[in-house]
């Protein structure tokens, strides 16, 4: 993968991340109004864990310290947004 490519998929990944934190708001008024939470943070989470994943992956010298710190965000988002439907 070419470092121009590279470089965009770490810039979605940081847009990921902000929609991550973004996509909380949700979740607080859900939980504040004794709702089941939403969704949305969940699999947003996971997608930006994916992002970074991918992100550590496809660098010429791999990134295993993202790689691994993101593993866990894409097991425990999915399950999270799941188990939220």
């Amino acid at each position: 993968m070419s470092e121009k490519k590279v470089t965009m998929l770490g810039w979605a990944g940081t847009c990921m991340s902000i929609v991550m934190y973004v996509a909380y708001v949700a979740q607080i008024m859900n939980n504040l109004n004794g709702n089941k939470g939403s969704f949305i943070q969940p699999l947003s989470a996971m997608i930006n864990c994916i992002l970074w994943f991918s992100y550590g992956l496809c660098k010429e010298k791999r990134d295993y310290p993202i790689m691994v710190a993101n593993l866990p965000g894409i097991i425990f988002g999915c399950l999270a947004a799941i188990t939220s439907l």
